[in-house]
């Protein structure tokens, strides 16, 4: 890594090499955010589940 670095410091390309940095760090960051996401709606799905079950037995008590 440290070569390509070099090689783009050498050639002045530090605005590529800077836009290159962001558009990493933010398809890391939306990653991140999509897998947070998809736990997130993971658990809801389980606790509206879990609510269903209970109303199911105190429904059935009646």
């Amino acid at each position: 890594m440290d070569e390509i670095t070099k090689a783009v410091l050498e050639r002045g390309d530090l605005a590529h090499l800077a836009l290159f940095l962001w558009a990493s760090g933010a398809s890391a960051a939306l990653v991140f955010v999509l897998r947070e996401l998809s736990a997130a709606n993971r658990r809801f799905n389980t606790f509206v589940v879990e609510i269903a079950h209970l109303n199911r037995l105190f429904r059935s008590k009646d």
